[in-house]
């Protein structure tokens, strides 16, 4: 997706699923998926590893997820421009 700033009353990691995304709005954005497709060397186990140790890192307190640095509370319904 495009990716949205959504806000939860709990820690939201938001992972994009291509690098461009990430690039463009790294405000929002806690993962980038994107590199298992743009990088030929990366491997699917590293990503799920890497994944997981911020997931663990956000439940535990050491780091915090982007809507939480950014106080992002709100749901996007509707995006303002062409929606596909």
């Amino acid at each position: 997706g495009r990716g949205t700033p959504f806000g939860a009353p709990v820690p939201t990691c938001k992972i994009s699923s291509n690098t461009p995304l990430s690039r463009k709005k790294p405000e929002w954005i806690d993962f980038d998926a994107g590199v298992l497709l743009e990088e030929n060397t990366f491997r699917t186990d590293d990503l799920v590893e890497d994944l997981y140790g911020m997931v663990m890192q956000v439940a535990s307190g050491t780091i915090r997820t982007k809507n939480e640095i950014h106080d992002y509370r709100e749901i996007a319904l509707f995006k303002t421009g062409v929606m596909l």
